[in-house]
């Protein structure tokens, strides 16, 4: 079995937007990628010319199948949380459902966001980071949830974090980086996945000068492993790993 990749996302234009270059490098080396959007942007300030949260939902889910196509990802996966409420979701149901995706695609590599919220600081990418981070840690316990499947470990579980921030925004907590992605060699497909979510145009608009200037890079934190190991900077999320995962 090849290495595999999961990101777990809050809303359409999450994956492109913030992982959209781990995910085309993954691809380009031959590694397995499976997203999970833990909603379908049913509550996007962007619109475009939905005419009710249904159709806006309905239109944000094929842009998201699109993106994921340009970035080579191998599975996607939209799931029917209502975004912008996702603080009132009961924790242990929203980890359940990653305790099982994780316990059935066995991925070496979860990537995910942080708890300060990513660039934007939104509180939906705050939840994700802390259902995503106990599901790994629960994927391997056989003591947690135990009808979601045979109990496996993940490798590593890492944290999107930023070197700079948004103007007009207030600025997040970064959490200081460990892994830095050159990717340069993929960030044409980066901005192609992101021209795919023609419902989000403004958004489009309004952070192109930014990420023109400073979208050569991704910044990532490792904050679990499954082996003790140090911090120390890389420029892979996948170096060094160990294979295969632990399995118990």
């Amino acid at each position: 079995m090849g290495q595999r990749l999961m990101c777990v996302v809050a809303h359409p234009d999450d994956e492109c937007f913030a992982f959209g270059g781990a995910l085309a490098l993954a691809a380009d080396r031959g590694i397995e990628t499976y997203v999970i959007c833990m909603t379908d942007g049913q509550a996007g300030t962007h619109r475009g010319s939905a005419a009710s949260a249904e159709e806006l939902g309905r239109t944000r889910r094929e842009e998201f199948a699109a993106s994921c196509k340009v970035l080579g990802v191998s599975r996607h996966e939209s799931l029917e949380y209502h975004d912008a409420q996702l603080i009132t979701v009961p924790f242990s149901e929203a980890a359940e459902q990653l305790v099982r995706r994780m316990r059935q695609f066995r991925p070496d590599v979860v990537i995910t966001f942080g708890g300060d919220g990513g660039m934007n600081t939104h509180t939906d990418h705050m939840m994700v980071s802390f259902w995503t981070t106990a599901a790994f840690h629960w994927s391997g316990q056989a003591k947690r949830f135990p009808e979601s499947g045979a109990v496996y470990q993940p490798g590593r579980l890492f944290h999107v974090t930023t070197n700079t921030f948004l103007p007009e925004r207030h600025p997040p907590l970064p959490i200081p980086w460990t892994t830095v992605l050159d990717i340069e060699s993929v960030r044409e497909r980066k901005n192609e996945a992101f021209r795919q979510h023609r419902s989000q145009g403004p958004l489009m608009e309004q952070t192109r000068e930014f990420f023109a200037q400073y979208g050569g890079q991704e910044f990532y934190t490792l904050v679990a492993s499954s082996e003790a190991i140090p911090a120390r900077q890389t420029s892979s999320l996948f170096q060094d790993l160990p294979t295969p995962p632990k399995t118990r």
